[in-house]
């Protein structure tokens, strides 16, 4: 794995996430979106193309062990972070060829999804932004506004571009009047979308479906006390995984890995005293 593979021109390029987003398209993608909302350009404040390709990794590995169960032939895997971010942007099909959409959206992400306030002050996103012809209807169906769906200044996706504001301020002054998010909800969901609540990691972390799911586990600090970390995101139903064990020091499974390569004591030792395998000293 890495920037750009291990062929060609660009083999050689140093490559760290916001690098790789600016040279796919990502980068670009938020500015676009954001245009005269931000006071300075900024970069995406997750490090996509790195999550993204070592998950392609494992795909890839995946795929390739398949293949030598089924013919007995091993292979070499590689992996471009670049390639990665272009396959796994949803838009970029139609960016590529300049399709003309006449103001519609091209997807469904989390960049066009409109943030709200209920009375109480909890914050929250709709999916889906109203410009896109789609959302428009389920919007004004949920609000019960037929009246909405005739105005004139929203007929068009362009037209609801240029007058977003106005109805977005339509859709909070509908938001106000719920004081229970579960009555808003049940309305919601009668249109097809969804609410999410704006929470911090740690406060997702303590709801009851987070621990429900095993999505938050905790973990020995080997201090006496002990850490949470995110659980596997997956569940088998014919498999019990199991739970993190306690962190490893720097170095200490050195000796057991050495020996299963078939070195001796003594070699492993004069590695040791060569300061070539290192390992932090405990208690």
């Amino acid at each position: 794995m890495s920037g750009y593979g291990q062929s060609g021109e660009w083999r050689s390029r140093p490559a760290f996430a916001p690098t790789i987003h600016a040279e796919t398209g990502a980068t670009d993608h938020i500015l676009r979106h954001y245009g005269e909302a931000l006071t300075a350009p900024r970069n995406d404040a997750s490090s996509h193309a790195d999550i993204y390709t070592g998950l392609q990794g494992v795909v890839a590995v995946l795929a390739a062990l398949h293949h030598r169960e089924r013919t007995g032939q091993g292979q070499h895997v590689d992996v471009a972070m670049a390639a990665t971010m272009l396959s796994v942007n949803e838009r970029a099909g139609a960016q590529m060829a300049e399709i003309d959409t006449g103001g519609e959206l091209l997807a469904l992400s989390a960049s066009e999804s409109p943030i709200f306030e209920l009375a109480s002050g909890v914050r929250l996103t709709i999916v889906g932004n109203p410009i896109f012809t789609p959302f428009f209807i389920r919007y004004c169906t949920v609000m019960r506004r037929a009246d909405l769906l005739k105005n004139p200044q929203y007929a068009t996706p362009k037209l609801r571009a240029a007058n977003i504001d106005a109805f977005l301020a339509e859709v909070r002054s509908w938001i106000l009047t719920f004081s229970d998010l579960d009555l808003l909800q049940t309305q919601v969901s009668e249109g097809g979308m969804a609410i999410g609540v704006i929470r911090s990691t740690k406060e997702f972390s303590n709801t009851q479906w987070a621990k429900d799911w095993g999505a938050v586990v905790d973990v020995d600090d080997r201090s006496g006390g002990t850490f949470q970390l995110p659980g596997a995101p997956w569940r088998f139903s014919s498999a019990t995984l199991p739970r993190p064990g306690p962190p490893a020091h720097q170095g200490e499974h050195n000796a057991e890995i050495l020996q299963e390569l078939g070195l001796s004591s003594e070699e492993i030792e004069a590695l040791k005293q060569r300061n070539i395998t290192r390992s932090r000293q405990t208690a």
